[in-house]
């Protein structure tokens, strides 16, 4: 019975084992446009928006895991056709003192809500950080970034997101209703 749960359930849902999809259930494939058996045997960096996103979330992941044994955000993922979209991502491991050997992962299509706006890595970088409640100065520390920097990267993301200040883009950015 719960073979079948898993098999059907309404969300993606996939075992990792080293960072490499090993069981994904059909939402999971479907979501991202492929098969179950296309799926199995992929590194889950393959369904990343980039390069730098699978290593930049890889290393929160692992701190995250290690200090809680769990991770959750929502990111941007692509598809197996490069489309991208916003994706709801919650995480388990099952081996607390090695996080990434084997875990449990959900993933949930946020497209609907949250439409994708092409951004620069550096613009998520900033967009993700903004989310979290840091100011400018807070930003610039994190990344490396002077705080007028980080200022210049927020007036684009204002400008592509259409908002007219930053309550407004976080609203946005979250996928809250305005």
């Amino acid at each position: 019975m719960s073979e079948i749960a898993f098999k059907h359930a309404p969300i993606g849902i996939c075992m990792l084992e080293n960072r490499i999809v090993r069981t994904p259930n059909e939402a999971f494939a479907k979501m991202f446009g492929t098969t179950v058996e296309e799926c199995k045997g992929k590194s889950i960096g393959e369904f990343y928006a980039s390069e730098e996103d699978f290593r930049s979330i890889g290393a929160r992941v692992r701190t995250a895991m290690e200090d809680l044994g769990a991770y959750n955000d929502e990111r941007i993922m692509k598809r197996a056709d490069g489309t991208l979209f916003w994706c709801r991502v919650r995480g388990k491991s099952l081996t607390p003192d090695n996080p990434f050997h084997c875990g449990v992962w959900t993933f949930a299509d946020l497209s609907e809500e949250r439409p994708v706006v092409s951004l620069t890595q550096r613009e998520r970088e900033v967009a993700i950080l903004t989310c979290r409640g840091l100011t400018s100065k807070e930003i610039g520390l994190k990344l490396g970034l002077s705080y007028r920097t980080v200022e210049e990267y927020r007036a684009r993301l204002l400008k592509k997101f259409g908002a007219r200040k930053l309550a407004e883009l976080v609203a946005k950015l979250s996928g809250m209703p305005l």
